[in-house]
């Protein structure tokens, strides 16, 4: 191969060698929060461990299966990607998350905020900036509606604590569906504390049977509460939408909403807030925004069963980005514009190609 067109190879950014899939492909890591679906979706077996949990997650979600899994109380969460780099087409929304939220058909027609059981879930978005094909770089929230809501509440911390070997369940003397009000123990980082309720639904262990730490701490953005109980007496709770933005809380089919479900990667923004300029992601987490509890129904949950680009056939836009040799993993392959493999070590400032571990070819600047 002649210089030329080696040099050619090494910056495309696309390949029709490989038909890209729109689907799920890996599951990086799933930790819910306490939760009555927690150790059933997915189910845990006795010996897992957290790996082998992810692993269930990923055969629950992966190339379209549509099986879902809980994310627990607030703030517990999965962390996926895709085969590829999911492309931020401008004006348009990128990629869709399933869930099992629905809507109400007995809600009051005088009622103007739509309800039924949306339980949102926070999204969150990375891209492999260092090239290991991991989700280790840094994580930018999709802004939904609610961001600057004055009710909701940024870098919130929520921690549970396993309930005793010996804890003694108090239940509840109004409700005999509620048997233990003082089931799982947890504090915030805005003074509050309470209880994970148990019901008479879902008899198993609420905390994760494969976490070997007795307390358990997830920090992140807390959505305003959105159940209501519309009967005064606890057997009729409505579990409010928000407007957009959020996982599990729209419908997946609606004609009621436009772009149910759907994700702009423009929402994106830095932890101070400020918007962020991304020309595609590779790494998805999603985390249960909510801190309620819903009497009968349990506490509010995400979950989720799935997710697709919609339009995964885009090509990523042939950006130069300016790093820093410290930002370039070192089992990357260099090269300079000749199309000779070179070093970093002492190398001078100017432009070159990076060829990630992951296949992924990124022209640079280098400070």
């Amino acid at each position: 191969m002649n210089v030329l067109k080696q040099f050619f190879f090494l910056i495309g950014f696309a390949s029709a060698a490989t038909a890209q899939s729109p689907y799920i492909s890996r599951v990086y890591e799933y930790r819910p929060a306490p939760g009555q679906f927690v150790n059933t979706m997915p189910e845990y077996t006795e010996g897992d461990t957290e790996a082998s949990m992810a692993q269930k997650a990923e055969e629950c979600l992966a190339n379209n299966k549509k099986t879902l899994i809980s994310l627990g109380g607030y703030g517990g969460y999965v962390v996926f990607g895709f085969d590829h780099t999911i492309v931020n087409v401008e004006g348009e929304y990128d990629f869709k998350i399933l869930g099992n939220a629905f809507f109400s058909d007995t809600q009051s027609p005088d009622d103007t905020r739509r309800g039924g059981s949306c339980e949102p879930g926070i999204v969150m978005v990375s891209r492999d900036a260092n090239g290991n094909g991991l989700p280790d770089d840094t994580w930018y929230e999709l802004a939904g509606s609610d961001y600057k809501n004055a009710a909701t509440k940024h870098n919130y911390t929520m921690t549970y604590h396993r309930p005793a070997a010996d804890h003694t369940p108090t239940p509840d003397p109004k409700n005999k569906a509620i048997t233990d009000t003082k089931y799982i123990a947890w504090e915030s980082s805005a003074d509050e504390s309470g209880f994970v309720y148990k019901n008479a639904y879902h008899k198993q262990n609420y905390y994760p049977d494969w976490i070997s730490a007795d307390k358990m701490s997830f920090t992140g953005t807390r959505l305003p509460d959105n159940a209501v109980d519309l009967s005064s007496n606890g057997t009729n709770y409505l579990l409010y939408m928000f407007d957009w933005g959020y996982a599990d809380n729209h419908p997946n089919e609606t004609n009621e909403i436009e772009h149910p479900s759907e994700f702009k990667i423009d929402w994106a923004v830095d932890a101070n807030g400020n918007s962020v300029k991304l020309n595609g992601i590779d790494f998805v987490k999603v985390y249960t925004a909510i801190n309620q509890n819903a009497g009968w129904l349990g506490e509010v949950s995400t979950e989720i069963s799935g997710a697709n680009d919609l339009h995964v056939d885009a090509v990523m836009p042939n950006a130069i980005t300016e790093i820093s040799v410290s930002d370039i993993s070192p089992e990357s392959d260099v090269f300079d514009l000749t199309g000779r493999k070179t070093s970093l070590t002492n190398a001078k400032r100017g432009i070159y190609i990076i060829k990630y571990k992951n296949g992924q070819r990124k022209k640079i600047i280098l400070k």
